[in-house]
């Protein structure tokens, strides 16, 4: 039997492949990468893949602070829906606050209704960057760049459990220990408080106001 046949075979029992409907991406606003003015201005998000000794695939989703570059938080498991990253970033929010923005590529788990219904629900705004352009997101590549190579690539998982672990370990060394030369040689999560501080003290001055640049009493 050649493919004529299978062809005519084909025809005459009007036989068709459906056609597959390109996945509908949400309209959002689509802009560059911009500097963020303030802790809590814009999160960056992110997908990040790895896999435990046996092969099993896990996903992390990373969420990053534009202005501080604090790691907001590091969800880790082996399957991260819509639903799942609105109650990982709830969660967040409970000890520092909702974003006015959140910044994201066009994956599954940002283009869900779950996700869309929970920014519309808290007021932020989403930005979507441009299909192919990972640097309009260049503070989650280059914060994902980090934990790649300081974290997954150094260590094997054997368990989830285990993966949690050392990936909450490393983050807080990130956070509260390691300088950050955008922070003025301090560690995100200190930069953070001091900024919050000075916020706090220009609203309601007293003796006892921080510089915000040298982390000092100011005079």
């Amino acid at each position: 039997m050649n493919h004529k046949r299978i062809y005519r075979i084909y025809s005459a029992a009007k036989l068709a492949v459906r056609k597959r409907k390109k996945a509908k991406r949400p309209s959002n606003e689509r802009i560059p990468l911009q500097i963020a003015a303030a802790v809590n201005e814009v999160w960056s998000m992110d997908f990040v893949s790895d896999s435990l000794v046996n092969g099993r695939r896990i996903k992390c989703l990373t969420v990053a602070d534009d202005f501080s570059h604090e790691c907001v938080d590091i969800g880790v498991d082996f399957g991260i829906g819509g639903q799942y990253v609105t109650r990982l970033l709830d969660r967040a929010a409970t000890f520092r606050g909702y974003p006015a923005v959140v910044r994201t590529d066009n994956g599954p788990g940002f283009a869900s209704r779950a996700f869309m219904a929970w920014a519309q629900a808290h007021g932020i705004r989403h930005l979507l960057i441009e299909p192919g352009r990972p640097m309009q997101n260049g503070y989650i590549e280059s914060f994902n760049g980090k934990f790649r190579d300081e974290c997954l690539n150094e260590h094997w998982f054997e368990t989830l459990a285990q993966a949690r672990t050392a990936i909450a370990d490393w983050r807080q060394d990130y956070n509260e220990i390691r300088p950050h030369s955008s922070c003025r040689r301090m560690p995100p999560a200190k930069f953070a408080a001091l900024y919050r501080q000075h916020a706090a003290d220009t609203a309601h001055p007293t003796n006892n106001s921080i510089n915000l640049a040298t982390g000092l009493p100011a005079e």
